[in-house]
């Protein structure tokens, strides 16, 4: 600050303001050159002279305020989009995603809506209102066709409001061998679509989706690990009607790199984390709340229908007044149409209250949080097990002890934090 004192007579306020601007910006300019930003850079005194304080996460046990349990619906061959006839009814299946619904429903709906327009409906009908089936009603109705939803419940009591939320496009999708090689280029169309029309969702009110910055951190050396055929395993899902091992997962996301960010490492001391490795990511989420009302908002606006009733049987579709019925049931399926190729996945995920102050992701061991505005999820996934974890399981009931497990996991790495006031 300068002393109205120090002025001299030949200084009139103008000739001080120019002065202490001019003085700003210098250091302003200074500042910039060295790399020093307040909001990231700490004290030199503080040891970690370019790294980033975040704040920690809160991860003790009496945050956790709900654990909840899905059944991923993995079809060996990939998602079943085929068509066919019941009765005098054209049936379009979209179902079967494995643990991908929720990252490539836009594009999985425009292949359904796509065939079911072939036969030039005016209206439709959608069985299924989890993400896939209440996305193709939407599809159906930007394409101008008048649409009614049967299900038994709507989007928020459905397995799809049970799951993570990522754009994970190629999470158990398919089995390689089963699929084909043809499936890529279908996953691609699918996924690539999906990724932009999700993007059109960003900065909207409520942050539908959003982007956050993930990290993983490690003692050792970070890569992505690429599963080989393990010899020592018996059988394989062509032999025993289950997969048996990684390598049978198919993988896809190279095939979308040019648009999806990618992974990459953070010197040791640029890391927010006191560990010897870690890399960062910006991740795609979907905050279930806000995105699902904007969907059933967009439906009924644009004069969707809904109604509360469940089909038992393939046979039940050919009683519906509309002819052409996408079929989006998910796990269900494997009853309704008797789809035995549909194998149970199960997950679960557990809930902290959302904390604003910590907008990031982490992964550390078996254990990773991720920051939704909906609430911080936690999972517990063994990387040892990788896309195999839960294969085969249909067990529904939430188990709390995992999610426990997770949060003292990832409470170590937040304990060991740099203090944020130690920032300046």
């Amino acid at each position: 600050m300068v002393s109205h004192r120090s002025i001299g007579p030949s200084l009139g306020r103008r000739e001080v303001l120019r002065s202490s601007l001019a003085m700003g910006g210098a250091l302003g300019l200074q500042a910039c050159a060295d790399g020093r930003v307040a909001s990231v850079s700490s004290s030199p005194t503080s040891g970690h002279a370019l790294r980033p304080l975040l704040t920690p996460m809160r991860v003790t046990p009496d945050q956790l305020i709900d654990v909840k349990c899905c059944l991923r619906p993995l079809r060996a061959a990939g998602p079943n989009l085929s068509t066919e006839t019941v009765g005098d009814t054209l049936v379009v299946h979209n179902y079967g995603h494995g643990g991908s619904g929720w990252s490539l429903s836009w594009g999985s709906a425009e292949v359904a809506v796509g065939k079911a327009l072939t036969v030039l409906p005016k209206e439709i009908a959608v069985i299924g209102c989890g993400i896939i089936g209440l996305t193709a009603a939407v599809v159906a109705q930007r394409a101008g066709l008048k649409v009614t939803i049967y299900a038994r419940d709507m989007i928020p009591r459905t397995r799809s409001f049970r799951a993570s939320g990522s754009f994970t496009p190629d999470s158990r999708i398919a089995l390689g061998e089963a699929a084909g090689p043809g499936f890529g280029d279908l996953w691609e169309q699918m996924a690539r679509l999906s990724w932009k029309t999700f993007r059109t969702y960003l900065g909207l009110p409520s942050n539908p989706v959003e982007f956050v910055d993930s990290y993983a951190v490690s003692e050792n050396p970070i890569s992505r690990r690429e599963w080989e055929p393990d010899p020592s395993v018996a059988g394989s899902f062509v032999t025993t009607g289950m997969p048996q091992q990684n390598s049978e997962f198919a993988r896809y996301s190279s095939r979308i790199r040019d648009i999806v960010p990618q992974s990459q490492p953070i010197p040791r001391e640029e890391s927010p984390f006191d560990m010897p490795y870690t890399t960062r990511a910006s991740s795609m989420h979907f905050n279930f709340a806000s995105y699902a009302h904007l969907l059933t908002s967009e439906f009924f606006e644009r004069g969707g229908r809904f109604e509360n009733r469940v089909i038992h049987a393939p046979g039940d579709v050919s009683a519906l007044p509309q002819k052409v019925v996408i079929h989006a049931t998910g796990f269900a399926a494997r009853d309704l149409w008797h789809d035995r190729t549909v194998i149970p996945v199960r997950g679960q995920t557990g809930w902290l209250p959302p904390q604003d102050q910590c907008k990031y992701g982490l992964r550390y061991k078996n254990a990773s949080i991720q920051y939704k505005s909906d609430g911080m999820v936690i999972m517990n996934n063994p990387v040892e097990t990788g896309e195999m974890f839960g294969v085969g399981d249909s067990m529904e009931l939430p188990m709390r002890d995992p999610i426990l497990e997770a949060m003292a996991i990832l409470a170590s790495v937040f304990a060991a934090m740099p203090d944020p006031a130690r920032r300046y």
